[in-house]
């Protein structure tokens, strides 16, 4: 399992050494490549394109499309955050040119003739990109960005709190047919949170898992029956020594079909009385799912000794 790159611009001599000369005259000095003679114009394959100097994350194939002009071409960048715009007066006439946020690198210009639903054409140089391929995105350090294609690769979500969100990723994390994880912060009252937020308790928020999966290989009942096992869901707002709404043992579902499964889930735990106590699990929509901050993801990966309340309980349904 890659871990998250960190992103930032390296020193100028080793990008003289790291980048080709095509690469370094593009990103470095403004330059602009041919068109119909780079590496991604016609490029049909399914991932996301990253910043060549840094490795960040700009494009997603999702957005890409045909302009016609011989450059990747794409409607919208991965985030609005990852592409900054300022005003280019070097052909004697304004456009537009996007740059990279963190590296500061030049993709190529925007301009205001592209497809619904943005009418935007983000076109960008190949020689400022990197093509991570969608088999290759988890290995790579971006997993986070398999959510995007959930729909297109037929893959489905669930969304669960049960405590302390670093166990519960931690337990199912290696599951066949788990495709990847993350942890954030769902069912609050607003779309913006941070941990600082959350753990005051007056946000609403649980911490939560979202967990991206193949229905092929394994069934949301599945995750469900293992959900139950590894915390206690007759407490109310309390897992182990972790006290407080954001603790709230929860289900939020994606569709209606989920919200049957779940129902017809809690009620077999329930009348099971393997917990000894009625079940206190909410089932409620997952309005905004709010990704947590980097130190949170995979924690139980990168600190083996660190804090969990969560084991998987001898006990069947």
């Amino acid at each position: 399992m890659g871990d998250t790159p960190t992103y930032k611009k390296p020193s100028a001599s080793e990008l003289r050494t790291r980048l080709t000369p095509e690469q370094y005259r593009c990103t470095q000095e403004e330059g602009t490549e041919r068109p119909f003679a780079n590496a991604y114009w016609n490029q049909h394959e399914d991932g996301i394109y990253v910043d060549v100097v840094s490795g960040e994350p700009l494009f997603s194939s999702l957005d890409k499309y045909d302009s016609g002009t011989g450059w990747p071409s794409f409607f919208k960048p991965i985030s609005p955050s990852v592409v900054r715009e300022k005003p280019d007066h070097q052909l004697g006439a304004e456009r537009t040119e996007i740059r990279s946020t963190t590296a500061d690198s030049h993709l190529g210009h925007v301009f205001d003739d592209g497809p619904l639903p943005s009418g935007r054409r983000y076109c960008t140089n190949s020689a400022a990109l990197k093509f991570v391929p969608l088999k290759d995105m988890k290995s790579q350090g971006y997993g986070q960005f398999l959510f995007l294609f959930t729909k297109k690769e037929g893959w489905q979500t669930a969304t669960l709190a049960g405590g302390c969100f670093w166990g519960m990723e931690h337990l199912f994390g290696e599951l066949p047919g788990i495709i990847e994880t993350q942890v954030g912060y769902a069912g609050g009252k607003t779309s913006k949170a941070t941990y600082e937020d959350v753990k005051t308790g007056n946000t609403g928020h649980a911490e939560a898992l979202q967990i991206l999966f193949d229905p092929k290989k394994i069934q949301y009942e599945d995750i469900l029956l293992r959900f139950f096992k590894i915390h206690d869901p007759t407490t109310l707002n309390r897992q182990g020594n972790d006290v407080g709404s954001q603790y709230r043992s929860a289900i939020l579902y994606q569709n209606a079909e989920q919200k049957v499964i779940a129902e017809k889930v809690k009620k077999r735990v329930d009348q099971s009385g393997k917990w000894g106590k009625p079940i206190r699990t909410e089932i409620v929509p997952d309005t905004t799912f709010i990704r947590a901050e980097e130190y949170h993801q995979k924690y139980l990966v990168k600190h083996r000794d660190g804090y969990t309340c969560h084991y998987v309980r001898k006990i069947d349904f």
